[in-house]
């Protein structure tokens, strides 16, 4: 779903900027009251599980893959609005530093997992669960359904904006100008694998981690998103967040095992060679965003696996440091623009 550059015309994403940006500000006025209460670390801690989990790939028949999100299971554990912040941060941290996602595409990929998929999925988790309590039989099984719907939504929404561009955009010989494959093919195509494979990926994941959060953090199921006992300490009362934030970053190599390229994130070259020619409008935006460690990947390390593993390790560990200092620094300006305590 991290639509590239070049897939899409500055007549869809531009507009998707401007939707996006008053829900951003809404989401960081929103955001504000959950920091009190669960604290700057939580909400870094969420969004670097989002950008990790994302690094997962799991292979999807036909040669392609998919991958989860963990936007709903932020939107449980500290409602919608912060889930927006957290998954639009991991994905700017994709897009500038991994180019995991265009820079111009930016609004739309966030539209798609930052607002669809968290607000549609959390709604459906509501409906579903009640009354019940959120780690009781009933609220797991909401938990899934809402998972597997909101990475559904986002999917969806994404097999459109790419369908909608060759009915828009062509050039004169009739040639499309950017995704070159109408709703009849893109909407099937990623439909199948989001709801075959990364959907049920989605809604386990989310189960499972409510389940280790009610045995080893029962506070975020305790009156709203309360955060632990900040006399602890940084390490010791983040711990249950921080250990499977550090596993997922250890594991991410295994990402590697989906070779296939995911419907819809081909580059230049996969396209000429589907195609036999690269549409114009997407061969002139595709490529001018370089990514510092694209791909995850540093040619220093070199692209055999022992290099590619290493690659995906040292991305880990630097997307997770940067989406951490970007939720500090843009606490602390927000709490200085309000004069609140920092």
């Amino acid at each position: 779903m991290h639509i590239p550059d070049g897939y899409l015309g500055p007549q869809t994403t531009i507009p998707a900027f401007a939707v996006m940006a008053p829900v951003w500000g809404t989401a960081f006025r929103r955001t504000k009251a959950v920091l009190q209460k669960a604290g700057v670390p939580t909400l870094a801690l969420c969004s670097s599980f989002s950008f990790l989990v994302m690094m997962f790939n799991v292979p999807v028949a036909g040669g392609s893959s998919a991958h989860a999100v963990g936007a709903v299971l932020i939107a449980i554990l500290l409602g919608p609005w912060s889930a927006v912040i957290s998954v639009s941060t991991a994905l700017l941290i994709q897009a500038l530093v991994f180019g995991d996602g265009g820079v111009l595409a930016f609004g739309v990929n966030c539209f798609n997992m930052a607002f669809v998929m968290p607000f549609s999925g959390f709604l459906v988790f509501k409906l579903l669960r009640g009354k019940s309590e959120t780690f009781g039989t009933r609220g797991l099984a909401a938990a899934f359904a809402g998972s597997y719907f909101g990475l559904n939504a986002a999917a969806l929404c994404a097999a459109l904006e790419f369908g909608i561009q060759p009915l828009l955009f062509r050039g004169a010989n009739g040639a499309p100008l950017y995704c070159p494959y109408p709703i009849s093919v893109s909407v099937p195509s990623m439909m199948f694998a989001h709801g075959l494979v990364a959907g049920p990926i989605e809604g386990l994941i989310t189960v499972g981690a409510i389940a280790y959060l009610a045995r080893y953090a029962p506070h975020f199921f305790q009156q709203r998103q309360s955060g632990p006992n900040r006399s602890e300490g940084l390490l010791r009362g983040y711990r249950s967040l921080l250990l499977p934030v550090v596993v997922l970053a250890v594991l991410t190599p295994l990402g590697l095992l989906a070779a296939g390229t995911a419907w819809g994130e081909w580059s230049a070259e996969e396209i000429k060679e589907q195609l036999g020619f690269i549409p114009q409008g997407f061969a002139g935006i595709s490529d001018w965003w370089h990514a510092l460690l694209p791909d995850y990947s540093l040619p220093a390390l070199g692209d055999g696996r022992l290099g590619s593993a290493a690659g995906y390790l040292l991305s880990a560990g630097v997307g997770v440091i940067l989406i951490a200092a970007l939720i500090l620094l843009t606490s602390r300006i927000t709490a200085k623009g309000t004069g609140e305590p920092k």
